[in-house]
């Protein structure tokens, strides 16, 4: 006989590949991918959450701090991240004219379609996850957390994506 509980953490594994493959698979802007996707165990949770308490001391933002204990009841949580890159579509966008004149004036302001790409990918990884009745969260915080202590790179925008398969889902009923 096999309990749930043997193979819970390997099957919410198994769900955060699988949602890690919807995200690179996802239509991508000139079929250009500059999305950077990985999984956190819970060691790299634990790391997370350290630097949430950190920017909750130097912000004093009430949901950093609520964040920083909410991932620890994660079992896994999915990164899905951008580079920042211009597609040389001269849209508009970004509030420049051209793309050119966006790199000379503000190389660091987003081009849309990178943006657009990770919210795509995003999108489609939660599907996944509801589709494997594997509970989640999207939670900026945490993404942008990973990216200070350098788990995406250069990566400019990062998600995270939080996942858990309890009896009742730990990233809903949030106090603040």
């Amino acid at each position: 006989m096999i309990n749930e509980e043997d193979f819970n953490e390997e099957y919410v594994l198994e769900v955060a590949k699988s949602m890690c493959v919807a995200s690179r698979t996802a239509p991508k802007a000139k079929g250009r991918d500059n999305l950077m996707i990985k999984i956190c165990d819970k060691k790299d949770i634990l790391l997370i959450s350290k630097q949430l308490e950190k920017d909750y001391k130097e912000k004093q933002q009430e949901f950093l701090l609520r964040d920083s204990q909410n991932i620890l009841l994660a079992t896994n949580i999915v990164l899905l991240a951008t580079h920042n890159i211009v597609f040389g579509l001269d849209c508009g966008y970004c509030g420049f004219a051209s793309c050119k004149e966006k790199e000379e004036k503000a190389p660091n302001a987003p081009c849309f379609f990178n943006s657009n790409d990770l919210g795509i990918a995003l999108g489609s990884a939660c599907s996944v996850a509801s589709e494997r009745k594997v509970d989640s969260r999207v939670m900026f915080s945490a993404g942008n957390a990973a990216k200070e202590i350098g788990m995406v790179g250069d990566c400019y925008q990062c998600l995270a994506i939080c996942l858990s398969a309890t009896n009742k889902n730990p990233f809903f009923d949030r106090c603040q």
